[in-house]
């Protein structure tokens, strides 16, 4: 294996504790400015400037503000923030896959934090996979990410600020000298798609995931397509329909199994919610059609859930759903007790369920020498650092999100 590009990257740190702008509704702002002291008759074009700023133009220092008075952007910086979280190391894959360990100031009287993003480029297109969570409460047998303790839940700020990063890091928003109000083709794009899927589970954080997704969302500002974000979750039924309601992004389900009591012992999420239920909601889901689709993961454990039966098992659950089934080859880790399918019965599984009309794509592991393949991270960044360092499982899918 070569060698990855990692580095350190030195960046500021936060100062002290303040408000954030970032996060925020437009009502949340325009009440924020107007606890300030900023006139009634100017909250509505202020806030539009601000959300210019934030989103479309990306800036994280209120000076770069030009067309805001001194006076307003004095006012703002002594009340307000719109830093980035730190940088506290950068990681480039031989396969141009990109992980960014970030930080977070502590919060009341909790101590800072840590998690991971991965960008991972493609033909065409680029998928940016974001954390809801500091460590998961579920505990699904496979997965590394399961052994770790919920922290906390990350706010609006936290989860918005992981896209903000990536692509200031990326160079993917406009150049400060493009005229005010002037249009910024969106074709050249970096980051195209963006999933839910890192650590933790994005429906036990609802609220802050769907303020952060509809403002990731918006028109008016970061304007990413509904059909390009992706929210995995392992399967909080109630929430499924909220985020179809409420939200209107993609779904991904992470399924693993095809029958009760496996599921059960994979995903102990089912014992609360079994398959009936969920795939009641699924078929409920606002918007399906084959342009449309859920998506349905299902990583492939030897002699556990790798058989033709469960394949036709697949097949049944899922009739009459628009899918596509990502297949993950299993990554093990420490102290595990799976092991990954054998390459030839994955490949069979795979045709088995194309056959019978599924998209069925077997993922291709990326960014294993940055440690950010699916299941890697927390194993070997704790290896890696002998600190207590909280990362998610890149649970990154290759093609996730339509195509416009």
């Amino acid at each position: 294996m070569g060698q990855s590009n990692a580095r350190t990257v030195p960046v500021t740190k936060a100062g002290a504790e303040m408000p954030t702008l970032i996060g925020a509704s437009r009502e949340e702002l325009g009440a924020m400015l107007r606890d300030k002291g900023v006139p009634e008759r100017q909250i509505k074009m202020r806030v539009a400037q601000l959300w210019n700023w934030l989103y479309v133009r990306g800036v994280s220092d209120f000076d770069a503000m030009a067309n805001v008075s001194k006076d307003m952007r004095e006012m703002l910086k002594a009340n307000f923030t719109i830093a980035r979280p730190e940088i506290v190391e950068e990681q480039v894959s031989n396969d141009g896959t990109r992980k960014w360990l970030l930080r977070y100031p502590p919060r009341g009287a909790g101590r800072p934090v840590e998690v991971e993003t991965v960008y991972i480029p493609e033909e065409g297109r680029g998928t940016l996979c974001i954390s809801s969570q500091v460590g998961c409460t579920l505990t699904c047998s496979f997965c590394h990410t399961g052994t770790q303790r919920l922290v906390r839940n990350l706010t609006a700020e936290e989860i918005l600020s992981q896209l903000l990063l990536a692509r200031d890091r990326l160079g993917d928003f406009p150049d400060r000298d493009v005229p005010q109000g002037a249009m910024i083709p969106s074709s050249d794009r970096k980051i195209t798609n963006v999933v839910m899927m890192g650590m933790g589970e994005p429906l036990y954080n609802f609220e802050e995931v769907k303020k952060a997704l509809l403002i990731a969302t918006d028109g008016d500002g970061l304007s990413l397509s509904k059909r390009r974000v992706t929210l995995s979750t392992s399967g909080v039924v109630p929430e499924i329909y909220r985020t179809g309601e409420e939200i209107g992004v993609m779904l991904a389900i992470s399924l693993h199994a095809v029958r009760d009591e496996l599921r059960d012992m994979l995903v102990p999420i089912n014992k609360k919610y079994p398959l009936k239920e969920l795939i009641e909601a699924c078929r409920a889901y606002p918007g399906l059609s084959n342009a449309r689709r859920i998506t349905f993961e299902y990583v492939m454990l030897k002699d556990v859930n790798d058989s033709l039966e469960d394949a036709k098992g697949l097949i049944q659950l899922l009739k009459g759903v628009p899918a596509k089934i990502n297949l993950i080859p299993f990554n093990p880790w420490p102290g595990t007790n799976y092991q990954c399918s054998d390459w030839e019965q994955i490949e069979k599984f795979a045709d088995f369920i194309n056959q019978a009309g599924y998209a069925s794509p077997i993922r291709t592991p990326r960014g294993r020498d940055i440690l950010a393949a699916c299941g890697q991270l927390k194993s070997e960044s704790e290896r890696m650092r002998k600190t207590d360092r909280l990362a998610f499982e890149a649970m990154m899918i290759v093609g996730h999100g339509e195509d416009d």
